[in-house]
């Protein structure tokens, strides 16, 4: 229980700048264009500030165990074939509503969400397993629902498709920034003062902007148009990845802080891309924006909860 109230308690802060950013868009009044212009600029400006000086330091950082993508995106695969089997049995979805309900299940709000919660519950040790899951999520994730929609629609699979998704996660701004970051790192030389102290003042911008532009955003989308669908994306998303995350952690042996990042992105909230991609593929779009409010609420308990399960092996 004291550990459950130690993460529950890390994390508290981070999610009242979630209200915050939520009251401001529903009780403030404040227009929409506020939310597009911070969110932004913590995407282009604020992360990528803090993630490349992070980065630039990688030479003093602890190394990485690969094998925690294989924990993470191993899990994720068994999840979203769990997913379009709930879409297909309990709501008789066809095969694209199956490919994004699915994906709702596993796809983590990484960025917004996982990153500012990694540092706070883990320290800055956890940096360097969140940004190599961040370098591949995007292109995994966006891939295997591409792909899936690519195979209902076609019966073949696209390479024209897997290259679009390539192309735009490497010119993410997020990415770039860990990639020629860490670059920069592997030399081993030290950033200028005149670079270092610039970065480090708008890199502490980032995660709390991050949060405050995620609740602006929840502001957007409705909790009631399709609950019973939101809430059947909800739970596998916030219970059973986590789970299968800290199964196949467990199998191949993870270290104990790759396995709590892994867990700890698995459990969190959905990520708004998601419903990017409900909006691109028409589908499921009331069920995704409901399940990204429900799980971004009901992570702000079971993420402590499950932190807590990982660090004292209670499973």
């Amino acid at each position: 229980m004291n550990a459950f109230l130690h993460h529950l308690a890390l994390g508290a802060p981070l999610f009242a700048l979630i209200l915050t950013g939520y009251l401001l868009m529903r009780v403030g009044g404040w227009p929409k264009a506020m939310a597009q212009h911070l969110t932004t600029f913590v995407f282009s400006v604020g992360l990528p500030a803090m993630l490349f000086r992070m980065m630039s330091d990688l030479s003093q950082l602890p190394p990485v165990d690969g094998r925690l993508l294989i924990a993470f995106f191993g899990a994720g695969l068994i999840v979203f074939a769990v997913g379009r089997l709930i879409a297909w049995k309990a709501f008789g979805l066809d095969g694209i509503g199956q490919s994004v309900f699915g994906v709702g299940c596993i796809f983590s709000n990484n960025i917004m969400l996982g990153l500012p919660l990694a540092k706070a519950s883990l320290g800055d040790r956890a940096i360097p397993s969140v940004a190599l899951v961040l370098v591949f999520n995007a292109l995994i994730l966006w891939s295997l629902v591409s792909l899936s929609v690519e195979w209902h629609r076609h019966g073949s699979l696209s390479f024209k498709g897997f290259r679009d998704t390539l192309r735009g996660v490497l010119r993410n701004p997020i990415i770039l920034a860990i990639l020629a970051g860490s670059a920069f790192g592997l030399t081993g030389a030290s950033l200028p003062e005149i670079i270092d102290s610039p970065l480090k003042m708008l890199g502490g911008t980032g995660m709390p902007l991050a949060l405050v532009a995620l609740g602006m955003s929840l502001a957007d989308y409705d909790l009631k148009s399709e609950w019973r669908l939101s809430l059947a994306i909800a739970l596998p998303k916030l219970l059973l990845l986590p789970l299968v995350v800290l199964g196949l952690a467990k199998l191949i042996g993870l270290p104990a802080l790759e396995t709590q990042v892994v867990v700890l992105l698995g459990s969190i909230g959905l990520g708004a891309n998601v419903f990017l991609m409900a909006k691109q593929f028409k589908a499921v779009e009331g069920g995704i924006a409901g399940a990204l409010i429900i799980s971004t609420i009901c992570s702000a308990v079971t993420t402590p909860l499950l932190l807590a399960i990982t660090a004292h092996g209670w499973l």
